[in-house]
């Protein structure tokens, strides 16, 4: 079948993006189109236009900034994107004007349809990598602490991994959950189960809804979260269908948190990879005021072994009967986890009535009003009190978090 192609030439500027950070650009479908493909231009170091797409069934993928490019067909789409026999109808690129210059920005936007194109598939799966041995914490009867990791990319946004490339990579790294949570998009979670039973990691399903002013990870199988909505609907949205929503790195640069909410989150990733002088405090500034009841989670927002910021670090410790996504979505729901730098580091646990403080010998356990006790001893045991708890040295960086 021969290829039918629509361009559509725009100049954007700040008033656009004033009035919508989204811009969509139509075109129709026709029935038994076999594949959509879309190709994006514009000068790269004048702005940034992210690049997604709509269909009349519903929302098809989201590559941001990360992709100039996308394939939809039948069975197979590129990383981002749902594969699917194209709907006839009125579909739209999605463009998102994330920085657009004073003088504006000329946009290019070719749609192909039918024809043959690029699909950028997911790279092989390596092999099965030899897994360290897990660390044995104590725990409540019937529970077990498990390693989580609940931020993490793939190719199917902006990581440098396919789907099985960071499960093996998380197996490795002793992970025993790991949250794949690519920006905007669902197109990850149906490779999640084969990958994780093949490396022995549970890949637990996760979207960041992903904004100017903001960023959440939504946990769970709840389908897809329309980040284009306001941030109170991303909270009753998940809740309803059974996930849990986290605030992410909110204090985190340019895309710091600043969305406002009549209802607030269970979950906060108070511990995010860019705490790096953790002996300054506005990570828990910023959780005692926003409230101390929130549940703190730590996620490394991992994209590729390149930038030297591995999986696992920080470490997301979760009490839970199993290393199961409900079992680790209700661990989360009821506030057993505990935060450390990483899966060998020091850790503050709560056990039964106390607080466990393990290979912490000569830290600080300091509680939520700033009373501090010197840790003696490898495995030292405390009464456990109401409130979130630390532990830090002496020069107070801190170290471990408990909830």
């Amino acid at each position: 079948m021969s290829a039918r192609h629509v361009r559509h030439t725009v100049h954007v500027g700040p008033e656009d993006r004033a009035t919508s950070p989204y811009l969509e650009l139509p075109f129709e479908v026709a029935a038994g189109t076999s594949l959509v493909h879309v190709q994006l231009d514009h000068r790269r170091d004048a702005g940034v236009v992210d690049l997604g797409c709509t269909a009349p069934a519903g929302w098809r993928g989201w590559s941001g900034g990360a992709r100039s490019r996308f394939t939809i067909a039948a069975n197979v789409a590129t990383p981002g994107y749902l594969p699917g026999e194209p709907e006839p109808g009125t579909w739209a690129v999605v463009l998102g004007l994330h920085r657009v210059p004073a003088e504006g920005l000329d946009v290019e936007v070719e749609i192909k349809l039918d024809g043959a194109a690029p699909l950028d598939p997911e790279p092989l799966a390596p092999p099965v990598p030899e897994r360290p041995p897990r660390r044995a914490l104590p725990a409540d009867d019937g529970r077990t602490w498990w390693a989580c990791d609940f931020h993490a990319h793939t190719l199917h946004s902006d990581g440098a991994l396919g789907v099985s490339q960071l499960a093996a990579l998380a197996a490795g790294s002793g992970l025993d959950v790991l949250a794949v949570t690519d920006h905007n998009t669902v197109s990850h979670h149906a490779s999640l189960p084969a990958a994780g039973a093949r490396y022995g990691v549970e890949l637990l399903p996760g979207q960041e809804v992903t904004t100017d002013r903001g960023h959440a990870n939504a946990f769970g199988a709840i389908g897809w979260v329309d980040f284009r909505r306001p941030a109170s609907e991303w909270v009753r949205q998940v809740d309803d269908a059974g996930g849990l929503l986290s605030i992410n790195h909110p204090l985190a640069g340019d895309c710091a948190w600043h969305q406002p909410l009549d209802v607030r989150p269970p979950l906060a990733e108070i511990w995010h990879w860019s705490w790096l002088d953790r002996s300054w405090t506005g990570p828990l500034a910023w959780w005692s005021a926003w409230g101390l009841g929130t549940v703190p989670v730590g996620g490394s927002d991992f994209h590729t072994p390149a930038d030297g910021r591995p999986l696992a670090q920080p470490v997301t410790w979760v009490a839970a009967e199993s290393p199961s996504t409900d079992s680790a979505l209700d661990a989360l729901r009821h506030g057993r986890t505990a935060v450390a730098a990483g899966i060998g580091d020091p850790v503050l646990l709560r056990v039964d009535d106390e607080f466990v403080a393990l290979d912490a010998d000569g830290l600080l356990l300091v509680d939520a009003y700033g009373r501090r006790q010197v840790v003696r001893g490898e495995a030292a045991r405390f009464p456990a009190a109401d409130g979130p708890h630390r532990l830090e040295t002496p020069l107070a960086s801190v170290v471990a978090l408990s909830p």
